[in-house]
């Protein structure tokens, strides 16, 4: 059975750092491409990082430079270090098993298949 366990989320101020924690089971990480997603009260998802099989790590504008997604092959696990947190970071993230990645005009776009239940991340001004 395919399990995402996430953990780390917190309440902090802004300017300063979070890392997040995603324990998977049931399947081997490295062998997939895993994003981290973020939802915000009232807006969609949005997906934050990600990184393939082959270790190639990606980011949107909005978080690139401040976020970093890494793995540990060896515990199967998934992390974000977030930093220079912003109020508009605050959401609740998730780490998710891609199953598609499609280039368009406004970007990349990804589809899903396992969600792990989310953990929240909140910073205050």
């Amino acid at each position: 059975e395919v399990q995402l366990v996430e953990s780390g989320g917190d309440m902090v101020q802004v300017g300063g750092s979070l890392r997040l924690s995603c324990a998977a089971s049931g399947f081997t990480v490295s062998n997939y491409n895993m994003n981290w997603v973020r939802q915000a009260p009232g807006k969609g998802p949005e997906w934050v990082s990600a990184i393939h099989s082959n270790g190639r790590t990606y980011y949107p504008d909005s978080v690139k430079g401040r976020f970093t997604i890494s793995r540990d092959n060896a515990k199967n696990t998934l992390y974000l270090q977030m930093d220079e947190l912003k109020p508009e970071d605050t959401a609740l993230y998730y780490c998710a098993r891609v199953t598609t990645t499609t280039m368009t005009a406004a970007g990349r776009s990804y589809e899903y298949d396992f969600w792990g239940q989310g953990t929240q991340v909140t910073v205050s001004s």
